[in-house]
């Protein structure tokens, strides 16, 4: 029965937000990726791990990443879906170590913003407002272990300030000059 309350929740969880991007992203004209974002989430890599690890506040892959040590779904995920920066990292070419952060393009930047809005919105409820996807973002980041190209991330930042700042419509503004412009 609670792997049955789990299913549901995590089913209710993952559409209200995939439906809150896909709203987001047709207000700035991204309609195919509204449309597709997420889709991975519901496949059965993804979709076990969320009734498995539901707690219906947070992301079951967080609850995964504490039990193992990693998440199998996050892996699963990050590598199907360009929005998010952690796709966009390789090896760095002669002259650098480690990996780097490969600089987005910029629908997928913007498709990471509203991914962010959306996440925020759905696990905060009625406790989400304005800031609340930059005061995520700034619990979560750290610039030491980051992979993330330097024009994305501050790019990825002024929106997060300006939506914080100045709200929802004018950051829509901005972010569709943006992609009428085609670059950042």
């Amino acid at each position: 029965m609670k792997k049955m309350r789990n299913a549901w929740g995590h089913f209710k969880t993952i559409t209200t937000h995939k439906m809150l991007v896909m709203k987001y992203c047709f207000r700035i004209g991204l309609y195919r990726q509204g449309i597709l974002h997420d889709l991975s989430k519901y496949s059965p890599a993804e979709f076990r791990t969320g009734i498995l690890y539901y707690q219906g506040n947070r992301s079951p892959n967080a609850a995964e990443r504490e039990e193992k040590g990693y998440s199998e779904a996050w892996l699963h995920h990050k590598g199907r879906n360009r929005h998010h920066y952690e796709y966009w990292v390789d090896a760095g070419q002669k002259g650098t170590k480690g990996m780097v952060g490969i600089k987005m393009p910029l629908k997928y930047v913007m498709e990471m913003m509203m991914d962010r809005i959306a996440a925020s919105r759905t696990y905060k409820g009625d406790a989400y407002d304005d800031g609340a996807a930059y005061e995520y973002y700034c619990r979560a980041r750290n610039y030491e272990d980051m992979v993330i190209h330097e024009d994305t991330r501050k790019l990825l930042e002024t929106l997060l300030l300006m939506l914080r700042d100045e709200g929802e419509e004018k950051t829509f503004a901005y972010m569709r000059q943006l992609l009428k412009r085609g670059t950042y």
